[in-house]
This record gives structure tokens, sequence and C-alpha cells, in this order.
């Protein structure tokens, strides 16, 4: 039994003398072979840092142990295309004059041209609503009122409208016109002359409206041979004058004028 111990034991250790160095030549031809590609790859590496970087540690029994990180292939597309790509040129557009003066001419332009627009702007807004606040043109065509005076034979009264209101029109006689001069301006209520209220003695022009209350006092009618408001007994000369009644003022004359053959009123 002791003689078999011995040579099981003999056996096993003639064994690992024998095989130990073919693995230990084997080990070092495959460590050998991996440090000379570890190394080339490390130089290509080193010689190209863009395409990625590694990191290499070697431990106690002689093994390697690398840690790679790869950056990608997006550093090499860079790369080539920096070198590919042209620039276009852009002097033409750009401002041959850089001159302070020249900015402050350009300046000065569109000011100035903003003002001129501002301007006209302002003047049309105030144009058309001085247009639209203005009386229309059949306002304006009732503004006056043009009567023939050959149509008015003397000692007749003629009524018109102008303004919404009775205007008297009455040509005189000569044997009018000389009593109407003939009142003593000291006794009436509204003292006023006959030449103060006519352009021309023949031609009386009046607005119809009593002074009293607005009524409409009748032609060649009261006590005084001109005109009388029956609604509250006002008399009137034949100048238009308060003579009697309540009434405190005398007719008043509208603006008129004469124009050849025809009387303007307004």
């Amino acid at each position: 039994m002791a003689s078999l111990s011995r040579s099981f034991a003999s056996a096993i250790v003639n064994r690992s003398y024998t095989n130990a160095p073919a693995s230990v030549n084997a080990l070092k031809t495959v460590f050998h072979a991996s440090s000379s590609t570890e190394d080339e790859h490390h130089e290509s590496h080193t010689a190209q840092p863009l395409f990625g970087s590694a990191i290499k540690q070697r431990s106690n029994g002689g093994l390697v142990n690398k840690s790679s990180v790869n950056v990608g292939p997006f550093n090499d597309f860079q790369l080539r295309r920096n070198h590919t790509t042209s620039i276009p040129d852009f002097s033409k557009y750009k401002k041959t004059k850089n001159s302070g003066e020249a900015s402050r001419t350009f300046a000065y332009m569109m000011i100035g041209s903003t003002g001129l627009l501002t301007a006209a702007g302002a003047q049309a807004t105030v144009t058309d609503f001085l247009s639209n606040m203005s009386a229309s043109a059949d306002v304006l065509a009732l503004a006056k009122a043009e009567v023939e005076l050959a149509s008015i034979p003397e000692g007749k009264n003629v009524t018109i409208k102008w303004r919404g209101k009775p205007v008297f029109i009455r040509h005189r006689t000569e044997s009018e016109i000389a009593e109407a001069n003939t009142v003593n301006v000291s006794e009436l209520r509204d003292p006023q002359q006959d030449a103060e209220r006519v352009k021309d003695p023949k031609w009386l022009v009046m607005l119809g409206v009593c002074t009293h209350l607005g009524c409409v006092p009748i032609g060649e009618a009261g006590d005084f041979g001109g005109w009388y408001c029956p609604c509250h007994g006002s008399h009137y000369d034949i100048s238009g004058r308060i003579r009697q009644g309540p009434a405190p003022l005398n007719l008043e004359i509208p603006e008129y004028n004469f124009q050849e053959d025809k009387l303007i009123i307004g």
C-alpha cells in the first residue's frame, strides 16, 4: 500500500515537472502576442486621438486589463468636414461707407420723411373731420333765399320761408315812407329810425315773428297800418316798429343785400 502511494505521488510530480515548462511557454507566447497587439492598437490611438481613447492596466499575475472608450466616428467626420467645407464670400454685401457722417445723414433723412408723412396724415384727418362737421349741400342751399324784386308790385307784401321762418318783404309807397319818417322816435318802446331798418327806403325786409311769443303777425292790419299779431294784440307800424301791445321789441331785420334786380337774404 505504501509503495502504491509513492508511485502515484511520483507520477504526479513527474507530470507537473514535465508539462509546466510547456504551459509557461504557451502562456508567454499568448501574452506576448496580446501585448504586441495592444501596443500597436495603443500607438494607433495615440497617433489619432480623435477616433477614441483606451486605458490599459496590467495585473500582478501578468494579465492585461484594458478599458477602452470609443468616441465614435463623428470626430473623424467633423474633421473631414472642416477641411472640405467652403465659406461663401459676403464682402460685396458689406457697407462701403462706415463713416459717422453717412450714418447721421441717413438718420436725418428718415426723421424728415417720418415727419412729412405724419404731417400729411394729420392734415388729411383734420380735413375729413371738418368736411364731415360742415353743413351739407342741401342745408347750404337753404341758407340763402333769392327773391325777384320785379315780381312784387308797389304797396304789396310778400311772405317767403327762410331757414324755417317767415320773412316779410314790403314794397312801400312814397306815402308810407313819409309816414315812417314822421314818427317821434322818443315815444317808441324800442326807439329806432326808419333809415336804420332799411337799406333801400322802398323795400322793407323783416322776420315775420312776433317778438312777444313767436307768433306770426298779419300784414296790412292793426291800428298803425302795418302788422298786427292777433294772439296777444301787438301792433306794428309800416316800419315794423312796436307801437302797442305786449311785444317788447321791433320786428327783427335779417341780413340781406341787393344784387341787380334780386334780393338775397342770408
